[in-house]
């Protein structure tokens, strides 16, 4: 992995190349190992039917080829032409990919990722030296996980090489990424790449934080209104918990705020709407329960405390009246000048 603003390596790493498939888009390199035909090689762009054009080969079909596969095929042909059709081939500049991301995501859907696509793990910016995104980036441009999400037990979804329908399923465990650092199991994504997050019951407070710090988008929008010091739509870092919310709202008003009275609600994706309760305590840590996570979208309201409910009560009935005073205190004064 390499820091954002480091230069991009030019060419993938070996185990990434024996295993993507070359698709419409991808920029090649072909070098030609016999030093009389040095000059037919260079670079040639995979075209939309997924060919390539090349000297005295002419259209040759290499789209759901892996880089040694494409190398034998040539290398086969070659071999009409030349004594030596001994070859290198590898990918200067991949396509865009396309993946899907579905289950405990906030929006699953198809995304399209590039190689210029950075991730964001404990608080800093990474991005890929081998220009290819990787599964937590896929996760975070899907919105992040949701509460449920079963981190042990993630389904990476590949179509096998040289076929146009058979696909083999990886399970990852990205809670051992988040915990131990293991990037086996946040692998490059290839086109056409499934990411499936299921859902578990059973996810820990502990997941839910490293979760919070590690798969989900750099910010998100919330409401929080009602009694707080500064009421109405924020941005805030993603999953800032309920209490990091109010904070950034100024808190709670003095003598006006019923901190045992904050609703949570939120829209969900089936487009149901949940209500939550809570009570303001500072010292709650990320919580699934107490002080679970924000999600884009969602609306805070610190409801009124009794004092503030019966004042506001009281206002209303007498205000009026005593506007009323203050018109017949004027019309008495123009009536009578000078009493």
């Amino acid at each position: 992995m390499q820091r954002r603003g480091a230069p991009a390596a030019s060419a993938f790493s070996t185990a990434t190349t024996s295993s993507y498939l070359i698709g419409p888009g991808d920029l090649l390199e072909l070098v030609l190992l016999d030093p009389s035909a040095k000059q037919l090689g260079g670079q040639v762009e995979v075209l939309n039917d997924g060919s390539i054009s090349l000297p005295l080969l002419g259209s040759v079909v290499v789209n759901g080829l892996s880089i040694g596969q494409a190398s034998r095929l040539l290398s086969q042909q070659y071999r009409q032409h030349l004594l030596r059709p001994d070859l290198t081939l590898r990918v200067v500049r991949p396509r865009p990919i396309q993946v899907s991301v579905v289950g405990e995501v906030q929006s699953p859907g198809l995304y399209s990722l590039t190689s210029n696509e950075v991730s964001l793990i404990n608080g800093a910016e990474v991005s890929s030296l081998n220009g290819l995104p990787r599964v937590v980036t896929a996760i975070q441009k899907a919105g992040g996980i949701t509460l449920n999400a079963g981190l042990s037990q993630v389904i990476l979804r590949r179509r096998i090489e040289g076929t146009s329908s058979g696909t083999k399923d990886v399970p990852l465990d990205l809670l051992s990424l988040l915990q131990t650092g293991d990037q086996s199991q946040n692998p490059f994504l290839f086109d056409g790449d499934s990411i499936v997050v299921p859902r578990s019951e059973t996810t820990s407070d502990q997941a839910a934080e490293l979760a919070a710090a590690n798969l989900s988008p750099r910010v998100i929008t919330v409401n929080v209104v009602g009694e707080v010091v500064k009421p109405g739509r924020l941005e805030v870092r993603a999953n800032t918990s309920v209490m990091d919310a109010i904070l950034a709202a100024g808190g709670p008003k003095a003598w006006r705020a019923n901190k045992s009275n904050i609703e949570l609600i939120r829209l969900n994706r089936d487009n149901t709407v949940t209500h939550q309760m809570f009570r303001i305590d500072y010292g709650q840590p990320l919580s699934s329960v107490r002080n679970p996570p924000l999600k884009d979208g969602d609306t805070l309201i610190v409801q009124r405390s009794l004092f503030a409910a019966t004042s506001d009560a009281i206002g209303a009935v007498t205000d009026p009246l005593v506007g009323l005073v203050n018109i017949w205190a004027l019309v008495d004064l123009i009536n009578n000048p000078n009493r």
